[in-house]
């Protein structure tokens, strides 16, 4: 198994439209990729590399501060958006099985106006990350039409229930992750960067400054995924999944322990798209495979499992 690499140049955020032969094209690699892999490269989507090295550079910053200094901004800290902040190393377990995972990250979920920011040295942290955040959501929204269309379905049964991202009505989030050096001496057993896991909302946009993301094939085994230089990496998550009824699927993947001798840090930026709160989702095809559920609700299951009952 490997990753499809697509060229997304004639939808990139640069272009105002896409011709009706290139939607097709686009929507028949796009499906191929999300029903075969779970997972598809996008190269030329109009985000450049520069910008995510802008946001991998000022999170770097934010990230070497001393714990206390971040604390202030800790995830479950702001009343109107209790997924924002920063989350400490080993607070989550994206496998329940295992310890805390080896990262830490800071959420960016509100773009409320009254949400406290870094300052000082990180006087730019607020303006890099919201932009990115911005960025991140034009192109998730052109994904999510091209999905529609490869389905055949009116690209408004996903756009009209993403509308609020960036609010407190709509749980998709920029992550900015950090991988320290692992003390192998402090590592407990079974312990790992990230756990297994799968994504919680639709679609997933990921950028990686280095490998050591592995991604589960049908067969069950795990295999690394590149690095593509300029691409952003884009898989199904769980909801969409549900969605569609099974038919993009939504695989586990996973950060394990770099190889013994290696210090080096890993950083990644991984933009989760989530529905509008109160959006039902409900098999598009009518089949009822799975049952309706709200976004919020079923988010609200996946938060207890990683983080512990509330």
């Amino acid at each position: 198994m490997s990753i499809p690499v697509v060229d997304f140049s004639a939808f990139s955020l640069s272009e105002k439209d896409v011709t009706d032969e290139r939607m097709r094209d686009l929507s028949e690699e796009l499906k191929a990729a999300f029903t075969e892999v779970g997972f598809v490269f996008l190269e030329n989507t109009g985000i450049a590399q520069g910008e995510v090295d802008r946001v991998m550079h000022i999170s770097e910053k934010f990230f070497l501060q001393p714990d206390e200094l971040k604390q202030a901004f800790s995830r479950k800290s702001f009343a109107h958006s209790p997924n924002h902040g920063w989350v400490s190393l080993e607070a989550e377990r994206l496998n329940p099985r295992r310890p805390g995972d080896l990262k830490e990250s800071f959420n960016t979920t509100s773009l409320r106006p009254d949400i406290a920011w870094p300052s000082g040295d990180l006087a730019d942290f607020r303006e890099i990350q919201t932009s990115f955040f911005t960025r991140c959501k034009e192109l998730s929204l052109r994904v999510l039409v091209v999905l529609a269309h490869s389905l055949g379905l009116d690209p408004e049964v996903f756009l009209s229930t993403h509308r609020l991202m960036g609010t407190g009505e709509n749980a998709t989030t920029l992550r900015s992750l950090y991988y320290p050096p692992v003390n192998r001496h402090s590592v407990k057993e079974q312990q790992v960067r990230c756990g297994e896991h799968s994504d919680y909302g639709t679609i997933t946009l990921l950028f990686q400054n280095s490998e050591g993301l592995q991604v589960r094939g049908r067969s069950g085994e795990y295999i690394c995924a590149p690095v593509v230089p300029g691409a952003v990496l884009i898989n199904i998550a769980d909801l969409m999944q549900r969605w569609t009824s099974d038919r993009f699927i939504s695989v586990r993947h996973r950060v394990l322990l770099p190889p013994a001798g290696d210090s080096r840090t890993r950083q990644s930026l991984a933009f989760f798209v989530h529905p509008d709160d109160e959006a039902l989702i409900a098999c598009c095809d009518g089949s009822n495979k799975y049952p309706p559920v709200t976004a919020a609700a079923y988010l609200l299951e996946r938060f207890s499992d990683t983080y512990g009952p509330n």
